[in-house]
């Protein structure tokens, strides 16, 4: 990806703009919410199971977090809290359901894809909720603000700072503790896991929670990055999520992946986009160019599968 956006990069002034300090501050900008999303559905399908909901959990925290600074009056240390837990609950409640009653996770979060988005329309009587800074009522604490701001010479995005710091938590939980080897026993053979006694039913409802604080959080990123919460937020994030543990290597079957490889995936996707906007290809066929990255990285790992002798 990098030496395809040298190639067909636009060049002003004998500059290559693929390369500008600026525009791969925008790069990193533009994959920091789905890049945590992203990081949250790795641990989900690597213990064999998906999550559908995470771009209407993202929309439902930015609005709650927008609707309780602006019409409720909270502060930071009340409303930041209280969304993570609301969305942490709902992926738990969701790995409750498909657990415990034998539900598809698919269908289990398509209906909470629904909830999610209708609970957003409550919060938010159907309504663009601006977020504006200040003292009193009817404002937010502009200590919030921060999130939309820069760093190192208004290069370094504070949500890429955020999408860093998650990425480096979650690559330790799945790779140096207990928790995770749990996560890849389950998906790689759940019985196995079972039967050396994983406790398989809680470590497949804790991902699911997981999969919700990290769309929570994405959701207060977005809020602060953008000033605003709408409940049409994070709509067709949750593909991006998954475009991104998929490219970046991890098993749709479960049992294998890496949050390193997610990491990369989220980067390539947002190289990609970055692309493309700057030779002015129009969004349908970025869509179309994301598409079919994603059914190569499927076919590969199909491939790589049947050759180690490994499909399933």
């Amino acid at each position: 990806m990098l030496i395809g956006g040298i190639i067909f990069s636009p060049r002003r002034h004998g500059h290559i703009l693929f390369l500008q300090t600026e525009n791969v501050a925008n790069i990193v900008r533009s994959i920091s919410e789905t890049g945590i999303l992203a990081l949250g559905m790795t641990f989900v399908i690597i213990a064999g199971g998906i999550d559908l909901s995470v771009g209407a959990v993202l929309g439902l925290a930015s609005v709650l977090t927008a609707s309780l600074f602006i019409n409720q009056g909270w502060g930071l240390g009340s409303t930041l809290p209280l969304v993570i837990v609301v969305c942490t609950l709902f992926g738990l409640v969701q790995g409750f359901l498909s657990t415990r009653l034998r539900i598809q996770a698919f269908i289990v979060t398509l209906a909470g894809l629904q909830a999610a988005r209708g609970l957003a329309l409550i919060a938010s009587n159907n309504t663009f909720i601006n977020i504006n800074y200040g003292q009193g009522p009817g404002n937010a604490p502009p200590a919030f603000a921060i999130l939309g701001e820069r760093l190192l010479g208004d290069t370094f995005p504070v949500a890429t700072l955020v999408f860093l710091v998650l990425a480096a938590l979650a690559t330790f939980l799945l790779d140096q503790t207990r928790y995770g080897r749990y996560v890849f026993a389950v998906g790689g053979n759940e019985r196995a896991a079972r039967l050396s006694g994983i406790p398989v039913r809680w470590v497949k409802i804790s991902v699911y929670g997981l999969s919700g604080l990290c769309s929570g959080i994405a959701g207060i990123v977005h809020a602060g990055q953008f000033s605003f919460g709408s409940p049409n937020d994070g709509t067709g994030y949750e593909l991006s999520a998954i475009a991104a543990v998929v490219i970046g290597g991890t098993d749709l079957f479960g049992g294998a992946g890496s949050m390193i490889g997610t990491i990369a995936g989220a980067v390539m996707l947002g190289a990609l986009a970055n692309i493309l906007q700057l030779n002015d290809v129009s969004a349908a066929m970025q869509l179309l160019a994301t598409g079919a990255i994603i059914v190569l990285a499927a076919g590969l790992q199909s491939l790589v599968g049947v050759r180690d002798g490994s499909s399933r």
